[in-house]
């Protein structure tokens, strides 16, 4: 019997850590009884990181369709991209066009059903903005590459003690208020709403709206946003049968009765959300990509280039990406029967 498709799994910016926890992932793969992945980028870096790591591990080249049969013993790889050259922590020329292939590549073999869902390992955007990117950061480059008209991507940190959705994501704090309007916290909640639902199975899902400025604004007294902007979109959103609450204040929001009262929390901004999401499950969180046609899953940290090649970058990250991603992936070929 054939096996189903694997992961697709990038190697991210190949001079980050990237390398490092795809080996140390797949070395876990039977006491953490993993989902079979293939990763995508250039072999020879893998092979190059194993040695510069003293780890024993086979790296086979091959067809996306022959990694699940592979996985047991080896770690499969499709190649993509250009030969890489950079060292560990020092990307150079050919670190942008290895990363980004990759991740065409993951994006092509997903929507052909060759994989079953993308992870993705760190990039580096100041490499990539150098090289000519011009997107703000994977999630906005994933949305391009799933199609035309292209999905309004949301940004979803997930870990089973919290998961939260910033509505502005990588923007300056003081460009926040202009950009933060009802329509975009409207539409992130369905987004948000729609995948709880059909992906992570939650029937009724309980969003948690934050406040822009402290105490959600005190009715007013501190800033007009939350009255004029927040509280009009949470509103708009019950009226459509969505359970959603707020403006809700944000300094007390995220201990763990209230945790038990939402299954997420949507913030104003960045940092709002993921600073307590980082401070509950720094190791742990998963970056979840909402609102795409595939599964897309990320470890929720940087490419660390100080830790590349020194054997202590931790792939605790990047398993629970593995392991969410074969779920939400499971959860969505099972709709797809029915």
């Amino acid at each position: 019997m054939t096996p189903p498709p694997a992961l697709a799994l990038t190697v991210g910016e190949p001079a980050g850590i990237g390398p490092d926890i795809t080996l140390a992932a797949w070395l876990t793969r039977q006491e953490r009884a993993l989902p079979a992945f293939f990763a995508i980028g250039d072999a020879a870096v893998l092979r190059r990181r194993a040695v510069v790591l003293g780890l024993d591990v086979p790296v086979r080249e091959c067809a996306p369709e022959e990694a699940a049969a592979l996985f047991p013993d080896a770690l499969p790889i499709v190649s993509a991209g250009p030969a890489v050259t950079a060292a560990p922590g020092h990307p150079d020329e050919t670190s942008a066009p290895a990363a980004r292939a990759a991740i065409d590549d993951a994006v092509a073999l997903v929507k052909a059903g060759r994989a079953t869902a993308v992870v993705t390992n760190p990039i580096s955007k100041a490499v990539l903005y150098a090289d000519g990117f011009a997107f703000p950061g994977h999630t906005e480059y994933l949305a391009h590459l799933a199609g035309t008209p292209a999905p309004r991507p949301v940004m979803m940190i997930w870990s089973p003690e919290l998961a939260v959705i910033p509505a502005t994501i990588h923007v300056p704090l003081a460009d926040v208020p202009r950009l933060l309007t009802r329509e975009l916290i409207i539409e992130t909640a369905r987004i948000t709403a729609h995948d709880l639902r059909h992906r992570f199975g939650i029937e009724a899902p309980r969003l948690a709206i934050c406040g822009l400025n402290p105490h959600a604004g005190e009715e007013g007294t501190l800033g007009r946003e939350d009255e004029e902007v927040t509280r009009p979109a949470v509103e708009a959103l019950r009226q459509e049968g969505i359970d959603a609450r707020g403006p809700l204040p944000a300094d007390t929001l995220f201990h763990a009765a209230a945790r038990a009262t939402y299954d997420a929390a949507i913030g104003a901004y960045h940092d709002q959300v993921l600073a307590p999401a980082k401070a509950l499950a720094f190791d742990r969180a998963v970056n979840v990509t909402l609102g795409l046609p595939f599964v897309r899953t990320s470890p929720d940290h940087g490419t660390a280039f100080a830790l590349a090649g020194t054997g202590r970058a931790d792939p605790s990250s990047l398993i629970e990406a593995l392991r969410l991603a074969h779920r939400l992936s499971a959860r969505d070929a099972a709709r797809a029967e029915r």
